[in-house]
């Protein structure tokens, strides 16, 4: 807790049960989304309050439950940030899990499992590579935001290239995937589960429909994320069984989960990323769900 003059003291017995909701700096209030489950904390008798990761202020100590919602600037600091993580006492999701998921490569495990991923080739800086035929996406596996993130076809091979050793230039880790056709059309879906506040297991709580992003190559991003055109979604029955074979995998202790699916030529839904760590959970697009959030977090109090 910090004082008005700035000291920081412990949590008093008795007292409100107090959270931090992180952020990074360049949102330091949280987006208009995430600052829902401020008032929906508050119902339930919690004190909740944006923090910036990386402020030297912040005494994480402080609090009962830190909680990772934004930050977003995570990618470009990668150890830094997994640093700060292993730090933080009571820490959601867990850093453990925060470790494993902020890094894409966990869809080669995910997929060695059964379930139905999205192929995807993982490059390292040392390795030769041959543009495949058709459509393509290239992107670091470890990103956020669709930075760094370009579609690509037949006549830009020189183009795919060039991203390809930019990102191995840099030491990083590259994906590849084919594009999907079906975002054109149907659309993006993702599903939101949170803790049960009864069971602590996750439970589906609802979804959303994204549009297409990808436009054409990596032109640089100046800002933290792509703009995403967001709409309400009832998932179908293949989807809802994807979403929730994919959260059967996971360990307990989780407040949230996000299950983003593509559907391939048949219409079957592909696993294209499972957002453990700091996903946008579109509680503006779903009347209960800031409600079900909060009760999740406090819950893993």
């Amino acid at each position: 807790m910090v004082s008005e003059a700035g000291s920081a003291t412990s949590p008093r017995p008795g007292d409100r049960p107090r959270v931090a909701i992180v952020t990074c700096a360049e949102i330091p209030l949280l987006e208009a989304d995430d600052q829902l489950v401020l008032p929906a904390l508050a119902d339930l008798g919690v004190d909740a309050e944006p923090v910036v990761w990386d402020d030297p202020a912040a005494d994480w100590a402080a609090y009962d439950l830190v909680v990772l919602r934004s930050p977003w600037d995570y990618a470009q600091r990668h150890d830094e940030f997994l640093a700060w993580a292993s730090g933080v006492p009571s820490l959601v999701n867990p850093v453990e899990t925060v470790a494993w998921n902020t890094d894409k490569r966990y869809l080669a495990e995910l997929a060695a499992a059964g379930l139905p991923v999205t192929p995807t080739t993982f490059l390292a800086p040392g390795d030769s590579w041959t543009p495949p035929a058709g459509e393509y996406v290239i992107k670091p596996a470890v990103s956020a935001g669709s930075r760094d993130t370009g579609r690509y076809g037949p006549s830009d091979a020189a183009q795919a290239i060039a991203h390809v050793q930019r990102l191995q230039a840099a030491g990083r880790i590259t994906m590849v995937q084919p594009y999907l056709p079906a975002v054109d059309s149907y659309g993006e879906t993702a599903l939101l589960f949170f803790a049960d506040p009864e069971t602590g297991r996750l439970a589906y709580s609802h979804a959303i429909r994204k549009g297409p992003m990808l436009t054409g190559p990596d032109e640089g991003l100046e800002t933290l994320y792509k703009p995403e055109e967001i709409t309400p979604r009832v998932p179908t029955a293949a989807e809802r069984a994807v979403g929730e074979a994919v959260v059967a995998t996971l360990p307990t202790g989780l407040v949230y989960a996000r299950v983003d699916l593509i559907p391939d030529e048949r219409g079957n839904p592909l696993l294209v990323e499972l957002e453990l760590t700091e996903p946008s959970v579109f509680m503006l697009h779903d009347e209960g769900a800031a409600a079900r959030l909060a009760a999740a977090i406090t819950w893993a109090i």
